[in-house]
Parts: C-alpha cells; sequence; structure tokens
C-alpha cells in the first residue's frame, strides 16, 4: 500500500494499555527508540495488536515538531534524538530530514523555525510527536 505519509517507521509492540474506548500502544522501533501511539480500542482490536506484533508507526511529517534539545515539564510523550541531515527550504516552510538511528523522521517546520532554531545538517535535535498522532499499521 502506498501511502503519503512520510514517516513510516517499523517497529515491534512492547505494550498495549487499554481503556474504555482508547488504547496506548507502546512500540520499540528498529533503532531501539520507544514510540507510543494513542489509537482506539477498536483499532487495536482490528489489527490484531499484542505485544510482540510486528508494526510501522505512522507520523504526518506536519506533525513533528523539532526541538535543540530534551523538553521537561512537557505532555508529549514521544521525545525521540537525532541528527539534522538535510533541509529543504522555501520562503515559507521547510522539510527537514532527521536521522533517528536507524530511521528517517522528516518534520515540516517554517522557515523562521529553522533560522531561529539555527538547525543545519549535523544539528542535534530531538523530534517531538504527540502519542495522538502516532497511527499504526499491521505488518
Amino acid at each position: 500500500m502506498s501511502l503519503s505519509i512520510r514517516n513510516q517507521i517499523a517497529g515491534t509492540v512492547t505494550a498495549v494499555t487499554a481503556g474504555e474506548a482508547m488504547a496506548t500502544v507502546k512500540v520499540r522501533l528498529e533503532g531501539g527508540q520507544d514510540i507510543t501511539a494513542a489509537i482506539t480500542l477498536d483499532a487495536v482490536k482490528d489489527l490484531g495488536l499484542a505485544a510482540g506484533s510486528s508494526v510501522k508507526a505512522l507520523v504526518k511529517a506536519t506533525e513533528v515538531a523539532l526541538a535543540t534539545g530534551p523538553v521537561e515539564g512537557l505532555s508529549i510523550r514521544n521525545q525521540i534524538a537525532g541528527t539534522v541531515v538535510g533541509i529543504a527550504a522555501g520562503p515559507a516552510m521547510a522539510s527537514v530530514k532527521v536521522d533517528v538511528n536507524g530511521g528517517g523522521l522528516t518534520a515540516a517546520i517554517t522557515a523562521d523555525a529553522v533560522e531561529a532554531l539555527g538547525l543545519a545538517a549535523g544539528s542535534s535535535v530531538v523530534a517531538l510527536i504527540k502519542s495522538t498522532e502516532v497511527s499504526l499499521q499491521a505488518a
């Protein structure tokens, strides 16, 4: 299946915590990082997700924020350290490619943010992704 979502990272489910209508699914990515997805309980059942299930974590580039270091006091659960490997910037928006230890993420951020953060190839960053913005695809 082809998707327009640029960020598709393979991993393995390590835990599923079910609630009334929603569940949190913890996934260990191939590079060793952990990511949490908050998805419906129906989706967990439909995809047959359980510890050990192979999945792809899917995140739109517009849902990836970047910081120049770890951020404390924030509700965003997913903070993945990486290194900028490329930036394609226009007058308003930029596409920033980040290597995250065995995988890659693309963040769509403003050109002003790239400048204000001083981002360039080789910059250390932390990708911030809300768990509600992570979708899962059964592999």
